[in-house]
């Protein structure tokens, strides 16, 4: 059995850290779990998806939302990565492919697979997004109409159990998964008056607009994932992790 020795900050939901904290305990680490986004589903009317030749999601809790607002499991769904995807199939849509990338990748996928006259595109998505996608569609040919199905709210301050961590030093790694919540951590621990801890830490970030939101802070070391996905991630704690040992 593997000695727990250090620790990471993971700000992702709940729902999406389970595997991550599993990952981590495998090599050694215990994981903080602290959401810096609350999800609130919306309940819209049910969808109405004639006409729709596919559907777009690009977050693994728009594809939560989207199994919430409808029963059709059957359209063509493209999604922007391998984690969305997964999810996807885990909630029944059974025609599923996935960019394994960000959002220009998912546009290119999309150009590949479907053709413009077929019918509009839907994406599901929250009240915030990330890059344009459906205007990059647009200048492909393609009609796309977005459905905001939930609201990802950032929370109002850190717990008293990651602000004490933080301040006691025993967190090594940060784990950051988008831009928006790498920028509420950099707001809120300066809040909590723990920004200093971040010298002891290294920053791992799924993409270079989340590491870059975490500029403004003193850490020990910040860490891009080659690609934009968990496993890249980890790749990247990996390779820092035999650095260590080697040093």
């Amino acid at each position: 059995m593997i000695s727990i020795v250090m620790r990471a900050l993971v700000t992702r939901p709940w729902e999406e850290s389970e595997a991550l904290a599993a990952a981590l305990a495998m090599r050694g680490i215990e994981a903080l779990i602290e959401p810096l986004m609350e999800v609130h589903f919306l309940a819209p009317p049910a969808l109405d998806l004639r006409g729709v030749q596919a559907l777009l999601c690009t977050s693994a809790n728009g594809v939560r939302a989207l199994a919430r607002a409808t029963v059709e499991r059957g359209v063509p769904l493209f999604a922007v990565g391998d984690a969305t995807a997964g999810r996807a199939r885990s909630e029944g849509f059974t025609a599923v492919e996935s960019a394994s990338g960000n959002v220009n990748d998912l546009v290119r996928l999309v150009a590949g697979r479907l053709r413009p006259h077929e019918g509009q595109l839907l994406h599901v998505a929250g009240n915030v997004v990330a890059g344009d996608l459906a205007g990059a569609l647009h200048t492909q040919g393609f009609t796309v109409t977005r459905s905001v199905l939930y609201e990802a709210r950032s929370v109002e301050k850190l717990s008293p159990v990651t602000v004490r961590a933080l301040s006691s030093g025993t967190i090594a790694f940060a784990m950051f998964f988008s831009p928006r919540t790498a920028a509420v951590f950099a707001r809120l621990v300066d809040e909590a008056g723990a920004a200093s801890s971040c010298g002891r830490m290294t920053a791992f970030s799924i993409s270079p607009a989340a590491d870059a939101t975490l500029a403004g802070l003193p850490w020990l070391d910040r860490v891009v994932a080659q690609r934009p996905d968990q496993p890249a991630l980890l790749a990247a704690l990996d390779r820092v992790l035999g650095n260590r040992q080697q040093g």
